[in-house]
């Protein structure tokens, strides 16, 4: 089915979530803002703006200003803000299936929303006391006359934040889509490795194949020849030639109608030592096996402590650790590896919210206390969207405090 149709039952299935939200937390209708500009300390340049979450789950416009009025039986109202300006662009296109979905208000300036804001909840017999405002600019809603104690409040925001991890048609179709983008940026950067590029050039190569901008990416991509791809958020694109790497760690995803995708690949050239290439083939293994094992009604915690499982056996395979299995795992020998969590929900952001909560109520499922960095606690449903990236690292920072340590002489440092 096209967008247009998804995204209508998208609006659909949001209308009846928030209605719930709003009555479960005693309130008649709730105002999404979009967030506003900042500029940076003692200067007129502003960092590049990223609209909340909760206004992009409804609407796919990342501009400032802009207001979402949810109130549960109506049509939603879209205030779009335009300002007269000289110096920027600022007209906003929406497909006719977005537009189709709200009623819109054009105002060149969020304040004149104030007395149509009124003039609707009185239609609606509701007062201010009983609106909800979610958005950063906190300051902004109480010129609307919202109360503070109204302002992001606590109840309405978890139930609406554990709804988000169930994704809908519209939803996956535009990770899907974001996918496929990615994989052609993905392409592109390999071959620009394989060509001897630069970090940079294989970034800008990525950047090119994708049709997108820096600002456009839903997080820094991450670049890594040799020895920086051992850091896991590697921020640096050297410019210096490649033509002398033997690996490339690239970690980038795209954007599509605000949701996100996230891929890392590992690779290698021909002279890269056999080791390492049988590494990478089991790592894919690794992965794609861990893939094969989700199930509804399965704690993520479970797949994490699976891939931990497969990376033992991987260290002691290679050679790069020695002894036991049982030792290993006593040791915890795959948590100086692989030290993050093997995956994360996916969604407007890349790393969704919810990940760790029990309930809409909020409650929250902390991570095994082994793996404190796990993002992700909950149950696996239907409609999650998640990603399944377990990971080999060798990070000098971690080992090379253990050279004298009973875990110490579970490793090979010879290999």
């Amino acid at each position: 089915m096209p967008f247009a149709l998804h995204y209508a039952q998208h609006i659909s299935r949001l209308c009846e979530r928030y209605a719930e939200a709003l009555a479960e937390a005693s309130y008649d209708a709730v105002l999404l803002h979009s967030g506003s500009e900042r500029v940076y300390f003692a200067d007129d340049q502003h960092p590049t703006f990223k609209a909340s979450g909760h206004f992009l789950h409804w609407l796919p416009v990342n501009r400032p200003e802009q207001m979402v009025l949810i109130m549960p039986g109506e049509t939603p109202v879209y205030f779009q803000v335009i300002p007269p300006d000289f110096w920027y662009e600022q007209h906003i296109t929406l497909e006719d299936w977005v537009a189709a979905a709200f009623e819109r208000i054009p105002l060149e300036r969020s304040r004149d929303a104030l007395p149509l804001l009124q003039r609707l909840l009185s239609a609606k017999k509701t007062d201010k006391a009983r609106l909800a405002f979610i958005g950063e600019n906190t300051a902004f809603a109480e010129t609307l006359g919202v109360a503070p104690s109204a302002c992001n409040p606590t109840a309405l925001v978890n139930a609406l934040d554990y709804g988000r991890a169930y994704k809908s048609e519209y939803e996956v179709a535009s990770i899907r889509k974001a996918n496929r983008l990615a994989l052609q940026g993905h392409t592109a950067a390999r071959h620009a490795f394989e060509d001897g590029g630069s970090e940079y050039d294989i970034h800008m190569a990525y950047l090119q194949a994708c049709g997108m901008l820096d600002d456009e990416m839903p997080y820094p991509t991450i670049v890594g020849l040799d020895e920086k791809a051992a850091i896991l958020h590697y921020q640096n694109k050297r410019r210096s030639s490649g033509a002398d790497s033997q690996v490339l760690l690239i970690d980038a995803g795209c954007r599509v109608n605000a949701y996100c995708s996230d891929i890392t690949r590992t690779w290698t050239r021909p002279g890269t030592s056999e080791l390492f290439k049988n590494l990478v083939e089991a790592m894919e293994a690794l992965q794609t096996g861990l893939v094969a094992r989700i199930r509804p009604g399965m704690p993520y915690p479970d797949l994490h402590r699976a891939a931990h499982e497969g990376i033992t056996n991987i260290l002691l395979g290679a050679g790069i650790c020695r002894g036991s299995r049982e030792a290993l795992i006593e040791h915890k020998m795959s948590t100086l590896f692989m030290p993050h969590g093997v995956g994360h929900l996916l969604g407007i952001q890349v790393h969704d919210v919810g990940g760790r909560m029990k309930n809409a109520s909020g409650e929250i499922q902390p991570p095994p206390e082994d793996y404190p960095t796990l993002r992700t606690t909950r149950m696996i449903e239907t409609s999650q969207v998640f990603t399944v990236e377990p990971g080999l690292y060798f990070i000098p920072v971690l080992l090379n405090p253990e050279r004298n340590t009973a875990r110490g002489k579970l490793i090979d440092w010879e290999v």
